[in-house]
Formats: structure tokens, C-alpha cells, sequence
């Protein structure tokens, strides 16, 4: 499931993220009042505890003991709502990556912190980057990616790809390692009894496989035990993301390499 921000009446939105209008009261009563900065806590951890697909404005009502219509007087509806989500999230992201070392050490960081931050809220990889939140969390977070991209030297339009490359590399990866959590949640069974399973037929059944695809056959003695506690999956996602940035890194060194020197044609 794909879900698209910015789905919601654009000009509300934009209120409710820079908190530009000012909060309905709530109406007297013994219940703690409502606001907003409740409302997108109540949602986050149930997104964080449940997934995207148990978000609802009655689900988060039901969070803060109140009804889904006591709700919209703050947020007109669960595009609003996500919006406000992500932006939360996207501004408690580390800003303060030491660049005292230089460039590559604080990318390196910052790729951990990136990981990491998806592992917590797995339902933001549902939530497609096609279409910007424009909140200050959003706007915090590219500023951090940009302060230790522009330590590299390079120029603006390269520096903006590398944001998007950046993001590739570790969403695609964490992706992986999300589902395989999610995987045995669902269904009750770990990465390790699922191949051991499938791995069993499949050498039964086609005894020959790794004549027919040698290549295939050479990456099963690559292979690295997950440390305790990690699923076989995850582990395999956690090193193919270390690869990737480490990939990155490589090229960025290179493309400074061949930057131009100033004072030179």
C-alpha cells in the first residue's frame, strides 16, 4: 500500500503543520483537553505499534478515549493527520553529525541515524516521497542531509541528486528489513524456518540447481550468520545497505576528484 501526503486541503495543512491558525478550544468537561500535538502522538504510536493500515481517525479517538468527531475540530481528516505524522517524525531526526573529521565519517553517521529512524516508524516507507510534506520537520530533516552533502564541496545540482541517492540506498534497503519484521509478525514463522523449508523441497525437487544457475549457486557460500537477535533477512538488508552507502561514498570521492579546482578552466 502506497499512501501519497499532501492529500488534504492544502491551505489547512499548511496551518496545521507551521501552526499558523490558532487551536480550536476544547469544550469544558473533566477529560484532559485535546490539541493537535496530542492527536499526532496518539496516531504516531499506533502507526509505530500497528501499521499504517490500523490508522483511522476512529482508531486514534479511541487512543485518547475520545471519539473520531472530537477529532476533526483539530484535524479535518487522516490526509491531514499523515501529514502531520511525518512531519513530527521527520524533525526528530539527529541534526548535529560531527563534520570535524570531514564529509564521509558524518554521511556514514547520518545513514545509521536514516536506518534506524525507518526502523522505528516503518509505516513512513508506505508513505511515498512523490509528494513533500512542506512542514518544518521535513524542511529540518533536508537541512541536515544538506549541511553534510555540501560539506563534500560539490556543486548544488549534485548535492540535490545525492539527497534523493541517499534516500534510495537506505529506503530501499531498511525496506527489507522492515517486511522480514513484519513477515514474522504476520505469519508466525522467522526467515530461518521459511528457507529452511523451501530450501529442503527445492533440493529434492530440482537437485541440479546450482549447475543450472552457478552464479546464483557461488552468493549461498557468501553468506554471514546474522548476529543473536536479528532475523537471517534483516541482517542480509543491514550489510546490503553498509554496501550501498559505502558505494555512494566511493563515488562522491570520485566526483570530487574530478570537480574542477577554482582558478582553473
Amino acid at each position: 500500500m502506497v499512501v501519497f501526503a499532501g492529500q488534504g486541503d492544502a491551505r489547512r495543512s499548511m496551518e496545521l503543520l507551521w501552526r499558523a491558525g490558532a487551536e480550536p478550544r476544547s469544550a469544558p468537561g473533566p477529560k484532559p483537553a485535546l490539541s493537535v500535538d496530542r492527536i499526532v502522538e496518539a496516531a504516531i504510536e499506533l502507526a509505530d505499534a500497528e501499521g499504517m493500515s490500523a490508522l483511522s481517525m476512529r482508531a486514534v479517538g479511541e487512543r485518547l478515549g475520545r471519539t473520531a468527531m472530537a477529532l476533526y475540530t483539530y484535524v479535518p481528516s487522516k490526509a491531514e493527520l499523515i501529514d502531520l505524522m511525518c512531519d513530527q517524525v521527520f524533525g526528530d531526526l539527529r541534526a548535529d553529525h560531527d563534520l570535524s573529521g570531514g564529509w564521509r565519517p558524518a554521511l556514514l553517521e547520518l545513514a545509521g541515524d536514516l536506518w534506524e529512524f525507518h526502523l522505528r516508524h516503518p509505516w513512513l516507507l508506505q508513505v511515498s516521497y512523490a509528494r513533500p510534506v512542506l512542514g518544518p520537520g521535513e524542511f529540518r530533516m533536508q537541512e541536515t542531509m544538506l549541511r553534510v552533502l555540501f560539506a563534500t564541496g560539490l556543486p548544488a545540482a549534485q548535492v540535490r541528486r545525492l539527497v534523493g541517492a541517499l534516500l534510495n540506498v537506505v529506503r530501499g534497503a531498511v525496506q527489507i528489513a522492515a517486511e522480514s519484521r513484519l513477515a514474522l509478525k504476520e505469519t508466525g514463522l522467522s526467515d530461518e524456518d521459511w528457507w529452511r523449508t523451501r530450501t529442503a523441497a527445492l533440493g529434492e525437487l530440482v537437485p541440479d540447481l546450482p549447475e543450472r544457475y552457478p552464479n546464483v549457486a557461488k552468493l549461498g557460500g557468501e553468506s554471514s550468520p546474522p548476529p543473536a537477535g536479528v532475523s537471517y533477512l534483516e541482517h542480509e538488508a543491514r550489510l546490503s545497505f553498509e554496501a550501498g552507502v559505502a558505494v555512494l561514498a566511493d563515488g562522491i570521492e570520485a566526483a570530487i576528484a574530478c570537480a574542477p579546482r577554482s582558478g582553473t578552466e
